[in-house]
């Protein structure tokens, strides 16, 4: 199994920026794909970026070129920087992780969640 604890929410002003943390443990990290999702109140967890084992990143288009998401295998650890926050991006920020790199961008096909961080961007 894998656990995954995030970090780094909170409240921020429209074009400001977040850097959100996702710490994992249990089996090797390097296995495994990862993500961010988000969720806002009403609507269904959408996908935001995601890295696989092999190195490929990718986001989704309502975020390209404002967030970046990186991993340190070492430190099983993945980071979101957030930079020029709209409104629209205030959701729960959930990590998620499983095994192959196929369907990096469906959350149902994720095995493993963390508890999410509140992330509020205020106009």
């Amino acid at each position: 199994q894998v656990q995954l604890v995030e970090s780094g929410g909170g409240l921020v002003q429209a074009g400001g920026s977040l850097r959100l943390s996702c710490a994992a443990s249990g089996r090797t990290f390097s296995i495994y794909t990862l993500a961010w999702f988000r969720q806002a109140p009403g609507k269904e967890r959408e996908f935001v970026a995601a890295t696989t084992s092999a190195g490929s990143t990718y986001y989704a288009d309502s975020v390209k070129g404002r967030f970046t998401f990186s991993r340190d295998n070492a430190e099983q650890m993945v980071d979101l920087q957030m930079n020029s926050l709209k409104p629209e991006d205030t959701a729960v920020y959930y990590c998620g992780a499983r095994r192959g790199p196929l369907g990096y961008y469906a959350y149902r096909l994720y095995e493993y969640w963390g508890q999410g961080t509140q992330v509020t961007v205020s106009s």
